[in-house]
């Protein structure tokens, strides 16, 4: 069981700096979206809602890997 714990815990950590980095590339993205009409390049557009969904998923991926170390944590306090 220890050893569970440890991967959980090191994968959440490993998954919340990729989480980083894409909120920092999102808001460079967002940044420099500010002076367009969205749909203007439709290109410029589709890369922002790729990106934004990107984020997204990693978000929710990212929560299930923080809840799978609580309840590793949970499990292991019930023993």
């Amino acid at each position: 069981m220890p050893d569970e714990s440890g991967s959980a815990r090191q994968k959440f950590r490993s998954h919340v700096v990729i989480e980083m980095f894409l909120v920092a590339v999102l808001a460079v993205y967002l940044l420099m979206a500010r002076g367009q009409v969205v749909g203007d390049d439709l290109t410029f557009t589709m890369v922002g809602a790729g990106l934004m969904v990107l984020v997204t998923y990693w978000t929710l991926n990212t929560l299930r890997d923080g809840l799978e170390v609580i309840a590793v944590r949970a499990g292991r306090l019930k023993h």
